[in-house]
């Protein structure tokens, strides 16, 4: 008996938390530098003091899921801002003000991930959107140039020699969507000892006193994916045939004007690995990589999709016929990935 089971994944936020990322500089010392090293500017978007002691700065390179650690220490007050001086690549451009928090992490101009986490475990996830955020110790999540897993619909932009990555609203927008949360902006680091910057205010005057703040809802993007069979049965099959491929209807839902792409992947069918093939429609079938290799491009759109989603008819099949192997239940897990942009 042979089985193929289906999963759907989309990327997304790593929550609501009150310390975020909000500015990161990744060519300290490089040629025409602004600043001698990276560094990572966090900030409490918050209402109240949090203790950071026992968290960690985390950074991956951007296709890699082995995170290198910066310890932190230390309070950051309602507004306040917390400096993380990095490596440096040479010897070009101004130092740091003082930081709060050193650490070696060399950032990639092109592209990489930051975490800002509640513990000290190193993270393992990042090779596909949304793998990070689903973790739970991750205060915020940040990706950026060819970053492979961001909050959101896409990474942030990548920064420069002369740019940093500078979240809207000084700090204190964060909608989950790093490319909606991040522009490139002129280095401007700040460390504990710069002024506090709190996200609301209030104030009164004359003869009588009044208060106001600020009104926001953050509309978060709409994208899904779902297939309607969780497990596709070919029941028993006699080795080399090539039984009649099984229809999975995959449907996406995307609000991004952007549209989006639609990916699969599978792992290994266990005890021993089979031609697993898949096609979209009348397509021929197309083998099925495995993880880490790339995903297959199933389709892709520039726009949003209908409202009840769009159905991509697929066929999973064999690519070939089955192998002489030892008779038993063969399986192996296809993950569809929808990513919005």
């Amino acid at each position: 008996m042979i089985c193929v089971l289906a999963a759907a994944s989309s990327a997304s936020g790593s929550g609501t938390g009150s310390i975020v990322v909000s500015q990161a500089f990744a060519a300290g010392g490089n040629s025409g530098a602004s600043y001698s090293n990276d560094y990572v500017e966090l900030f409490n978007r918050g209402t109240s003091a949090v203790s950071v002691t026992g968290w960690t700065l985390q950074y991956a390179s951007s296709a890699s899921a082995t995170w290198g650690a910066t310890a932190l220490t230390g309070s950051i007050p309602a507004g306040g801002h917390y400096l993380v001086g990095l490596a440096s690549g040479g010897t070009n451009g101004s130092a740091l003000p003082t930081s709060d928090a050193t650490g070696t992490s060399n950032l990639a101009v092109t592209g990489g991930k930051l975490a800002v986490v509640r513990n000290g475990t190193a993270l393992s996830c990042g090779s596909a959107p949304g793998s990070c955020s689903a973790v739970s110790g991750v205060e915020d999540l940040v990706g950026y140039g060819l970053a492979t897993d961001y909050e959101g619909s896409a990474a942030a932009p990548a920064p420069s020699a002369t740019t940093a990555l500078a979240r809207a609203g000084s700090g204190c927008t964060d909608a989950d969507n790093n490319t909606a949360d991040f522009a490139t902006a002129t280095p401007n680091p700040h460390n504990s000892a710069s002024a506090n910057a709190a996200c609301s205010s209030s104030g009164g005057g004359g003869g009588g006193s009044h208060a106001g703040g600020t009104v926001g809802v953050d509309l978060a993007p709409v994208i899904s994916v779902a297939v309607d069979h969780d497990t596709l049965n070919f029941g028993s099959v006699m080795p080399g045939t090539t039984p009649d491929p099984l229809v999975e209807h995959v449907t996406v839902t995307s609000s991004d004007s952007s549209g989006y792409s639609l990916t699969v992947q599978r792992t290994a069918f266990t005890p021993h690995d089979l031609p697993l093939g898949i096609g979209v429609g009348s397509a021929a079938l197309a083998a099925v990589p495995i993880a880490p290799d790339p995903d297959l491009l199933l389709g892709t759109t520039s726009s949003v999709s209908a409202a009840a989603g769009d159905v991509f008819t697929t066929n999973v099949g064999f690519v070939s016929p089955l192998p002489a192997l030892p008779s038993g239940h063969y399986t192996a897990t296809l993950t569809y990935t929808v990513i919005a942009g």
